[in-house]
């Protein structure tokens, strides 16, 4: 009998034969994101993009490339665009490095991108001097996520990305986004605790401390399904486990968030909580669009593959928790207005 073609798998096809496609990708990010932060409609046309990208043009070479960028940028110094385009030049950069084009990278980049949202927390707090809006929950949850799953991908090579960004680079972004989660953390608790309002940051208030509700009502869950529903490729009961917790444990990482987006007062959201959201949103696409293509790959110790479609499962609950907050946010940013949630059920 004939087997089915995989999701993606076409477009994992492409990349072997061409890995330059997330090139294309990222370099159509990067025009698109001037268009619609800064309003720009004389970026250049994609002819040769990707040649002049790659460093050879007939119309000059890649640091004359983004020097036009950064002098159309220069006119726009207070647009949200700024930071989104840095970290698109900056992913050029870590593709040239730290790639060498095998499809998996996606699953590193999707891990940079994380980094690049709790980047944008980080900077927010320090900047803002204050805790307004940011969830602590949430970023207990999150420093759950990444402290398991380095516990599974440091002593094991299980779950890394194939190409060589799984030598050191995806453990670095990892290590990262757990150190920005911590700084994240202490500024909240620590520096700023009188601009953090627990009273509406109340995710699993019910029948259990406040500050235990998100571990009891989803840590404590995502724990007991990840001991019964773990693939096996690190072949280490407590390594597997480890990486499916903090699989399942970030496809409800954000709820926390989201729920206090409803209960503030005001249901504008702050420039950079948005981005920050959004940003790790993103991540968990590129997980997703990765794990589509290879989540057969994850067997457990008996070969069934119920468990890749399972963990498959958990990122399209992910995706689905997010999918309003990605239309309020692209409205937001086609429009320039400030984001601007619905008061009542649409987010959670």
């Amino acid at each position: 009998m004939k087997m089915l073609e995989h999701p993606f798998a076409r477009l994992q096809a492409a990349w072997a034969s061409n890995p330059e496609l997330l090139v294309v990708f990222l370099y159509t990010l990067l025009r698109g994101s001037l268009h619609c932060f800064s309003g720009l409609s004389n970026t250049p046309r994609t002819s040769n993009k990707f040649s002049i990208i790659m460093g050879e043009s007939k119309g000059g070479n890649v640091n004359m490339q983004l020097d036009r960028y950064l002098r159309l940028l220069s006119k726009h110094r207070q647009s949200p665009a700024l930071a989104w385009v840095g970290f698109l030049l900056l992913s050029l950069v870590v593709w040239k490095l730290v790639s060498d084009g095998d499809f998996s990278f996606i699953m590193t980049y999707g891990a940079f991108a994380r980094t690049f949202g709790f980047g944008l927390l980080a900077v927010k707090l320090w900047t803002a001097r204050s805790a307004t809006g940011v969830s602590f929950k949430t970023l207990q949850l999150y420093a759950l996520v990444f402290f398991f799953r380095l516990t599974s991908i440091i002593p094991f090579s299980g779950y890394l990305p194939y190409d060589k960004s799984g030598d050191w680079f995806y453990h670095f972004v990892e290590s990262l986004s757990l150190f920005l989660v911590l700084v994240s953390m202490y500024l909240v608790k620590v520096r700023f605790p009188h601009s953090y309002d627990e009273r509406t940051d109340s995710f699993g208030n019910l029948h259990v401390p406040a500050s235990f509700g998100a571990l009891v009502y989803l840590a404590v869950p995502c724990l007991a399904l990840a001991v019964l529903f773990h693939p096996g490729l690190n072949s280490h009961f407590l390594a597997d486990t480890t990486w499916a917790f903090s699989m399942y444990l970030e496809s409800v990482a954000m709820l926390p968030q989201l729920y206090m987006f409803q209960k503030q007062s005001s249901q504008v959201v702050e420039v950079l909580i948005g981005h920050w959201v959004f940003a790790s949103g993103f991540a968990r696409v590129l997980d997703m669009i990765f794990w589509m293509s290879s989540y057969h790959e994850l067997v457990d110790h008996s070969g069934s593959k119920m468990v890749g479609v399972f963990v498959l499962l958990t990122q399209f609950i992910h995706i689905i928790l997010m999918v309003d907050f990605f239309y309020y946010y692209l409205i937001s940013v086609r429009s320039g207005l400030p984001l601007q949630l619905p008061r009542a059920g649409g987010l959670v």
